[in-house]
């Protein structure tokens, strides 16, 4: 069976991700990605006592816990290596998770809302982990996303939703390089969430119970807004203003808000009010009514299309955000890898407020077709 290199973050999914594949008698080698800097002081205490490897050069439920990269998963990692009877190393991605956070800061000073975990997936557990298998001869990478790829006849393999509805996560993997879908493994994306602990605790494995990571892996909850700042050299503190510029207000940074946020304005006008534009050139903050978020229309950029881009407009479904369900649409190709959604849908029926930093993603059913970053 072929080498297959397994991202193990010491989290359930994982953990049975690597077990599925170990009892089907591939060559699994479990690698778990560490990130020494902290994004903001005071400095974290280094990830886990494990075999320090460098990467190879780039090639041309439960109440959830803070993070997946931490002490405390590493040892988890460890401990169900040594179950399954695999190697694990620990994989030195310092810089890489720096271009991560700098990127986190730089969108929220420019108004935007990022997506790390998008991110992540198509820069480091889709992309770097491929630089090493290929540096030590495995054809596979697998990871814990609930996510499939199916493969239809007379086709390569598609990417699709989780079996799982409520844990589906084909939205944060739209961005993979379409050459990779064959070299990818999602061994969990065809179970639920229970199966997946149940097989855990079958096996013996310390993390069948361990809570589901949430926040971002590296700040803690509720710090986002200091990273910015200490990552920008500042606050980018300014008005509340109506969309006819009347001041309501001042706020303590843009990075306190996003598109279609109605709780923690800080002011009140006997009405409910709703951001529905961040100007970074300004620093101000603009609300309005829930009529006034802007939902109906979006121009991404940056597109990943995983089969190539459509020939015209084209219908299908729309995700604007990860936890949100995706809308009916008409998507047309623009020119510079950009394209624009138009939703059809009645009441009901629209993606939610369209925040700029966000992925929009385009489904045919439950197929991934691609996406890209929403700009406006």
């Amino acid at each position: 069976m072929p080498r297959v290199v397994v991202a193990m973050s010491g989290g359930v999914d994982s953990s049975v991700a690597a077990a599925v594949l170990v009892e089907a008698g591939h060559d699994c080698v479990g690698v778990f990605m560490r990130h020494a800097q902290p994004a903001v002081p005071p400095a974290s205490s280094a990830a886990g006592r494990l075999p320090i490897v460098q990467p190879a050069p780039a090639a041309a439920g439960k109440a959830g816990h803070q993070g997946c990269c931490s002490a405390a998963d590493a040892l988890d990692a460890r401990r169900v290596a040594d179950r399954l009877g695999i190697p694990l190393f620990a994989l030195d991605l310092t810089d890489d998770f720096g271009r991560i956070i700098d990127y986190f800061a730089a969108e929220y000073g420019r108004g935007r809302t990022p997506n790390p975990c998008v991110r992540c997936n198509s820069w480091l557990k889709f992309g770097r982990l491929f630089d090493y298998a290929d540096a030590i001869g495995a054809e596979h990478v697998a990871t814990g996303h609930y996510a499939q790829l199916l493969e239809p006849a007379g086709g390569g393999p598609r990417l699709a939703r989780g079996l799982d509805p409520a844990r589906d996560q084909s939205y944060v993997l739209f961005d993979i390089r379409p050459a990779l879908l064959r070299r990818m493994l999602l061994p969990v994306g065809g179970l639920s969430k229970a199966a997946v602990r149940a097989r855990a605790a079958a096996l013996g494995l310390i993390t069948a119970d361990k809570p589901d990571s949430q926040e971002i892996c590296f700040v803690a909850a509720g710090e986002h807004a200091r990273l910015v700042g200490h990552r920008l050299g500042g606050s980018r503190a300014g008005e509340i203003v109506t969309g006819d510029g009347r001041v309501l207000g001042r706020h303590d940074g843009i990075e306190h808000f996003t598109v279609g946020q109605r709780h923690g304005l800080g002011v009140a006008v006997g009405t409910r009010l709703f951001v529905i534009r961040i100007d970074a050139d300004t620093c101000r903050v603009v609300v309005g009514s829930r009529a006034e978020v802007p939902e109906h229309t979006l121009v991404a950029a940056d597109a990943t299309w995983l089969h190539g881009p459509p020939d015209g407009p084209l219908e299908c479904l729309v995700q604007c955000r990860a936890q949100r369900e995706a809308a009916p649409a008409v998507v047309t190709p623009l020119a510079g890898g950009r394209f624009s959604a138009r939703f059809t849908g009645g009441p009901g029926r629209l993606p939610g407020p369209i925040s700029p930093g966000q992925p929009a993603v385009c489904y045919d059913g439950d197929q991934v077709l691609g996406g890209g970053w929403i700009e406006a």
